[in-house]
C-alpha cells in the first residue's frame, strides 16, 4: 500500500476551500486584520459604572435617612386625642320590662243557701259598693227550719224550768230526810225508837240526796240543750242571711250565669253565681331578671305604659315579690300597684313597665366610642395627668348603646380616650383635647 492510501496523500480537491475569486474569476486578495481597541472606550465604561454606583447608593442612603427621620418623628410624636372624663352611675337602672294589669282583688260568688233566684240586681260590668245586695234567694226549706229550730228551744226551755223545779222538790226531800233521821237517831238512842228505825231514816237521807244530784244534773242537762239549740237556731238565721248576697268590696261585676227562677245549692260546687273584681287599684305583674332582681324591693318607683294609650303614664310603685326566683326562667314576680280611681286602666291589659332599680354597686358609665376589642380583650385608653397613656382592661356590665356601663376596671374621674388610633402605645406622650358636641364640652351620661 502507498503512502497515500496511508493517509500522507495530498489533499483531495473537495478537502480543500476554494480560492476567493474576484468577480473576473482571478483569486482575491487575503483580508486585513483590524487593530486592536483602545483604553478609552473601556475607561468611559468604568466610568458610567461607577457613576451608577454612587447614585445608587446616594439613593439608599437617602431612603434610610428619610426612614430614620420618619422613625424619629413617629417616636416623638405627640398627638392629639380627644378625652372624655369617666363618671360615676349614681341614677337608678331604668329597665322596662312587659307586664300585665290584673285586679287587686277577685271574688267568686257561690250560694250559702239552697233555694231559687228570687230578685236580680245586677248584671255584668255593674259598678257595685261593698255591701250591696246583688241577689236574692227564696229558701222556704230554710226558714221552715228556723223556725223548728226555734220552737224546739221553747221546748227545751220549759224542761228547764221543769228540771230546776225537780231539783227544789229533791232539796226539800233532802231536809225531810235530814230532820227524820235526827229525831229516829235521837229516840233510838234514848231507847225510843228500834235500830232499824234508825239506819232507814240514815239510807233514806242518802237516798233523798242522790235524788238531788239527779235533779241538778237534769238541770245541767236540759241547760246544755238549750245552749245547742240555740247554736242551732244561730246557724239557721246565718244561713238565711245567706239569702242576700252582697258585694264582699266594692268592684266590678265580670260575669254572670243564674237568673231569676234558677235553683241554686248551697253547696260550694259548681259555676259561681256572680264573678266581680276590684279595679280602684290595680296589680301590675311583671317577671324582673336575675341581674336587677337584687335591687327590687317595695318602695321601688315604677312606670307604666298601655300601647294603646301612647299619650298617658300611670305611676306606682312596687309592693310585695315573690321572693324567690322562678327556676325555669331565672326571673322575679314582682306586683306593682297602680292606683285606678278613674278606672281608665283595666284587668287583663298588657303594659310595658319602667322600674327604676336603686344600683347594688359603685358602676361607671362612658362613651360607647372609647372602647377597645383587641386580642387583650376590652380595653379602654386612660389619659394620665402626666401626659402618658395607660391601656387598661375593663368589664361591661351594660350596653346602652351609645354608652356602655363598666362595673370593673375605671374608678370614676379618670380620663379616657374617644376613638384611640390602632398604633398608640401603652406609656406614650400625648396632648388631651376635650371632646365636643355642638360647640360644648362631651359628657358620658350617666344612667
Amino acid at each position: 500500500m502507498s503512502k497515500d492510501r496511508l493517509g500522507d496523500a495530498p489533499d483531495q480537491p473537495h478537502d480543500r476551500e476554494p480560492d476567493a475569486l474576484t468577480p473576473h474569476g482571478s483569486a482575491r486578495e487575503p483580508a486585513e486584520v483590524p487593530p486592536p481597541p483602545g483604553k478609552g472606550p473601556f475607561l468611559l465604561v468604568g466610568l458610567v459604572a461607577l457613576g451608577l454606583l454612587g447614585w445608587g447608593g446616594y439613593g439608599h442612603w437617602q431612603q434610610r435617612a428619610a426612614a430614620e427621620e420618619t422613625q424619629r418623628k413617629t417616636r416623638e410624636f405627640v398627638p392629639k386625642l380627644r378625652t372624655v372624663s369617666v363618671e360615676r352611675a349614681s341614677q337608678p337602672v331604668e329597665v322596662t320590662l312587659p307586664g300585665q294589669t290584673d285586679a287587686f282583688a277577685r271574688a267568686a260568688l257561690f250560694a250559702r243557701a239552697t233555694g231559687y233566684i228570687a230578685e236580680r240586681r245586677v248584671d255584668i260590668g255593674s259598678r257595685v259598693k261593698q255591701g250591696d245586695i246583688l241577689l236574692r234567694i227564696a229558701a222556704p226549706d230554710l226558714d221552715q227550719q228556723l223556725a223548728q229550730a226555734e220552737a224546739q228551744v221553747g221546748q227545751l226551755e220549759a224542761q228547764l224550768l221543769q228540771a230546776r223545779a225537780m231539783v227544789d222538790q229533791a232539796k226539800a226531800n233532802v231536809n225531810l230526810a235530814n230532820v227524820t233521821n235526827n229525831r229516829t237517831s235521837t229516840l233510838a238512842v234514848q231507847g225510843w225508837a228500834s235500830k232499824q228505825n234508825a239506819d232507814n231514816s240514815q239510807a233514806s237521807v242518802l237516798s233523798q240526796g242522790a235524788t238531788l244530784a239527779s235533779a241538778e244534773a237534769g238541770v245541767k242537762v236540759a241547760e246544755a240543750n238549750i245552749k245547742a239549740q240555740r247554736a242551732t237556731v244561730d246557724r239557721l238565721k246565718a244561713l238565711t242571711g245567706f239569702k242576700d248576697v252582697t258585694a264582699p268590696f266594692d268592684g266590678v261585676i265580670t260575669n254572670r250565669s243564674v237568673d231569676i227562677g234558677d235553683l241554686v245549692h248551697a253547696d260550694g260546687t259548681g259555676t259561681a253565681l256572680l264573678s266581680m273584681d276590684r279595679d280602684d287599684i290595680l296589680r301590675v305583674v311583671v317577671n324582673v331578671p336575675q341581674n336587677l332582681a337584687v335591687g327590687v324591693a317595695p318602695g321601688v318607683a315604677a312606670s307604666i305604659k298601655v300601647p294603646q294609650m301612647p299619650d298617658r303614664t300611670f305611676s306606682g310603685e312596687v309592693e310585695r315579690s315573690s321572693v324567690a326566683l322562678l327556676t325555669s326562667s331565672r326571673t322575679l314576680t314582682t306586683q306593682v300597684d297602680v292606683p285606678n280611681r278613674d278606672g281608665i286602666l283595666r284587668p287583663g291589659l298588657y303594659v310595658y313597665v319602667t322600674l327604676k332599680v336603686p344600683r347594688t354597686g359603685q358602676n361607671v358609665v362612658i362613651p360607647a366610642e372609647g372602647l377597645v376589642f383587641n386580642q387583650r380583650g376590652t380595653q379602654v385608653a386612660i389619659s394620665r395627668d402626666d401626659g402618658t397613656v395607660e391601656w387598661r382592661g375593663i368589664h361591661i356590665k351594660r350596653d346602652l348603646g351609645t354608652t356602655i356601663e363598666i362595673d370593673q376596671g375605671l374608678d370614676g374621674g379618670e380620663q379616657i380616650v374617644l376613638s384611640p388610633p390602632a398604633d398608640l402605645r401603652d406609656g406614650q406622650t400625648m396632648e388631651r383635647q376635650p371632646a365636643k358636641q355642638d360647640g360644648k364640652p362631651l359628657k358620658s351620661a350617666a344612667r
